[in-house]
């Protein structure tokens, strides 16, 4: 029995050839040929099954067989707002993993002891794109450009906002208690540096209504820190 083969082609309904990328992967590494069937997502919440009509060195073409709409398997969104680490390949082993898990919107914070103030979102929307193929999840997260706290925080003044940090003098609630019997509302959840937000930042954050969080006794890394909120909220949120 052959292997099922999963492409992510956006609009797919509305076009007959994989991107040059996937195309390239389909027909070069898999060897695809004409009739192989083959599973496409659209990123927007829709599988299809297809059938390859042409398979040249740069091409590969298909046909539709069938369109197989799914739901997904957590209510509302989640949105994971992330300082990221100087490190580069941590953030993306989080961004990777938290795709997998499930979740839909992640943007990046410039704060007052962030340790990068550049990123490459593309380098991103590469590995999420990566991680909802081999998870088999036909949602691809937004990936957003880097901003400033601030204008984060100004921009974004709906759904239920959480800023988890480590401050004992900051009164803090457990953000995976709070979340229980929440429904389809937006979640945007932030996680700041390893060296925390600054206690500025995290009173600017409450003066804005965002929710003082724990996400519980341990210290933890910024990483696994933004993988545990997106994890959290998904077993928090996950239809029954």
């Amino acid at each position: 029995m052959k292997e099922t083969r999963y492409f992510y082609v956006p609009d797919a309904a509305d076009r007959c050839e994989l991107p040059a990328d996937e195309a390239t992967h389909a027909v070069r590494v898999l060897r695809l040929k004409t009739d192989d069937e083959i599973f496409i997502m659209d990123g927007k919440g829709c599988f299809y099954r297809a059938q390859v009509t042409i398979a040249t060195n740069h091409h590969c073409g298909y046909a539709i067989l069938e369109s197989m709409p799914q739901h997904k398997a957590w209510r509302g969104r989640i949105h994971l707002a992330i300082a990221p680490t100087k490190d580069l390949g941590r953030i993306e082993w989080m961004a990777e993993k938290a795709t997998e898990v499930g979740f839909d919107e992640i943007s990046f914070l410039d704060c007052r002891f962030s340790e990068r103030r550049q990123m490459r979102e593309d380098r991103i929307e590469r590995i999420v794109v990566a991680a909802m193929k081999q998870s088999r999840k036909p949602w691809l997260p937004k990936v957003n450009a880097m901003q400033s706290f601030d204008d984060f925080i100004n921009s974004h003044q709906s759904g239920l906002r959480y800023i988890c940090h480590c401050y004992n003098e900051i009164e803090r609630t457990d953000f995976y208690s709070s979340l229980q019997g929440e429904d389809d509302q937006e979640v945007i959840i932030l996680v700041g540096p390893e060296g925390d937000f600054s206690i500025e930042e995290v009173r600017k954050a409450i003066d804005n209504g965002y929710i003082s969080t724990t996400l519980g006794t341990a210290r933890l890394r910024t990483e696994t820190a933004g993988l545990s909120a997106v994890m959290m909220a998904n077993l928090v949120l996950r239809k029954e």
